[in-house]
């Protein structure tokens, strides 16, 4: 008959005999929670990783990811996972935690895992704006919002991204103001610097200008930009009059339209003017311009009513002849 195996010790300085089973029980309870709870966190690496990857290539492969090197979608998939295992980790070993103090030591967690959930609650409601904040900062990686180095419009502010993490963007705006926002704060991010933008140009002409003759000059321009080695590169198609806009009280309004490189749009859209105005003068179409009105200086000796200056005739000296 089989008997357990049940390991005694005498105690040195006291001589007591002292059993063995239970701490051994103990001791390969502790040893179990240690090994699962180090075999979820690596199982949380592979998944996470696996969540992160599938996410990005998908963008990368269908939405607005297209443009990113291997080196940057590496980045973000390195940050998103980093971020999914810490939160994994981070639960882990607090429940591992106190699974040891149960079982190793035989103590009573229900008081601590009480208190656990009162300090998460307080937590949670105290750093609900940072947990938004790094929700947020991970969404726009996964869906590449923005990207540093990018011109963009968020929270009411407009600037060049200079420094992007998951809980905060930091703008450079045209001033050089630097304005650090929270992620959570962005609702609506514009980015102005994405693959293209348009040529968008309201020129005015006179009324009574030839349409199609400021028309036509307006097509030689933009196909004289477009040929040029310095600017050509920065165009995608050549700006050309679209339509006729709006017939105003100045004259008539000639919408120019075109696609260039986005980061170029604010630079063509300058030289595109200049090259207008040139053009403009050299055909003999007018731009028009405001009328003013000149009132005379009080105390002006024109401006002064003359003395002798007879009044002018009112209907009853008429009827006298």
């Amino acid at each position: 008959m089989a008997t357990q195996f049940d390991p005694i010790v005498t105690l040195p300085w006291n001589g007591e005999e002292l059993k063995l089973a239970p701490y051994l029980s103990a001791a390969a309870a502790v040893l179990a929670i240690v090994v699962v709870a180090a075999v979820v966190i690596r199982l949380a690496h592979v998944f996470v990783a696996g969540i992160a990857r599938a996410l990005l290539n998908r963008e990368n492969l269908e939405g607005t990811a297209q443009e990113l090197s291997a080196v940057e979608l590496t980045k973000r998939t390195d940050t998103i996972e980093t971020l999914g295992v810490n939160v994994i980790r981070f639960f882990v070993v607090v429940i591992a935690g106190l699974m040891i103090l149960h079982a190793g030591f035989n103590l009573d967690i229900g008081p601590a895992i009480a208190g656990l959930g009162i300090a998460g609650i307080a937590i949670g409601l105290g750093t609900q704006n940072l947990v938004r904040d790094y929700l947020n900062g991970a969404l726009i990686l996964i869906e590449n919002q923005y990207a540093k180095g990018d011109i963009v419009r968020i929270a009411g502010v407009s600037g060049k991204v200079e420094d992007f993490t998951l809980r905060r963007t930091t703008l450079r705006d045209q001033d050089g103001t630097v304005h650090t926002v929270p992620n959570g704060e962005i609702t609506v991010a514009s980015n102005l610097t994405r693959v293209w933008a348009r040529v968008n140009q309201e020129v005015q002409v006179v009324y009574g200008t030839d349409i199609e003759k400021a028309t036509a000059v307006v097509h030689r321009v933009g196909q004289q930009l477009l040929a040029d080695p310095e600017w050509g590169p920065r165009i995608l198609t050549a700006p050309a009059v679209e339509r006729v806009s709006a017939l105003g009280e100045l004259g008539v309004t000639l919408k120019v339209v075109g696609t260039v490189r986005a980061s170029e749009q604010w630079a063509v859209d300058g030289e595109l003017r200049k090259r207008l105005l040139a053009a403009f003068a050299e055909s003999g179409i007018e731009i028009p311009q405001p009328q003013r009105a000149m009132l005379t200086q009080p105390g002006r000796d024109d401006a002064a009513p003359r003395v002798d200056q007879a009044p002018a005739p009112d209907r009853a000296d008429v009827n006298k002849g």
